[in-house]
């Protein structure tokens, strides 16, 4: 940001329970949309950080919803870029496919967990993987090779049966009901062509909650962020410059 804020800011990064530098959970059950929230909270406690501008992408939009319905008097804003209010395993390229298949994917990874580790940690960050993406989601046109294999090889990292159980827990999570009662400031970022968080999900959050602002990136996939990532930064710093200073 080029300007000073009402206040000294600072960027806390928060990584979840197995993700990054946080260590996998000893109860693998414990990755609720809840359960990410409250651990946003306890990381702005350690820090001594009493309200926060929250951010979050894709399932991160769930949690930031959620650390709002559960701890609202220490969220001063938002931005949710690229994500639903409910269950986006059931909008994947605008069908529940996806949902009805989880139940059987989950079977073959536990049937075989060894096997199924291996192949994910090998095959998701590979040239293969990064090919299918680009035919499935991203714009291949607008993002950078670089840019994106760190995305690919976090994920490669996660403990494949505590990612699915994190997406069962975004399947079984809905901050529908809160939307009309969000009295923060809010931008929205969506890509115009996100098929596992389709737009209309952020159109119709943007309805939903009084005080937001919708921004569309042309073009942007669910990782519009990283396609246009000079658009959507500028975005941002207006929305931060004309809310919070």
């Amino acid at each position: 940001m080029h300007r000073v804020l009402k206040e000294d800011y600072r960027i806390l990064h928060s990584h979840y329970r197995g993700h990054g530098k946080t260590k996998a959970p000893n109860n693998p059950d414990s990755v609720s949309i809840q359960n990410l929230a409250d651990d946003v909270i306890a990381m702005m406690d350690a820090c001594q950080t009493e309200k926060a501008i929250l951010f979050g992408h894709s399932m991160g939009v769930q949690v930031v919803l959620e650390a709002f319905r559960r701890h609202k008097k220490r969220v001063s804003g938002m931005v949710l870029l690229c994500g639903s209010h409910s269950n986006p395993v059931r909008t994947f390229r605008g069908r529940d496919t996806l949902s009805h298949m989880m139940p059987w994917i989950r079977k073959v990874v536990d049937g075989i967990p060894n096997i199924s580790h291996l192949l994910w940690r090998k095959l998701i960050p590979s040239m293969l993987a990064y090919r299918l993406a680009t035919k499935v989601e991203i714009n291949g046109r607008l993002i950078q090779q670089e840019d994106f294999f760190p995305y690919l090889e976090g994920i490669a990292r996660v403990d494949v049966r505590l990612f699915l159980k994190m997406l069962s827990a975004a399947e079984n999570h809905s901050a529908k009901d809160i939307l009309s009662s969000i009295d923060v400031p809010t931008f929205i970022i969506a890509g115009a062509k996100d098929s596992f968080t389709p737009m209309s999900l952020s159109v119709d959050m943007h309805k939903r909650i009084k005080k937001s602002e919708l921004f569309v990136v042309e073009e942007g996939s669910h990782t519009a962020p990283i396609e246009r990532s000079l658009e959507v930064t500028s975005r941002v710093d207006a929305f931060l410059l004309k809310h919070f200073t």
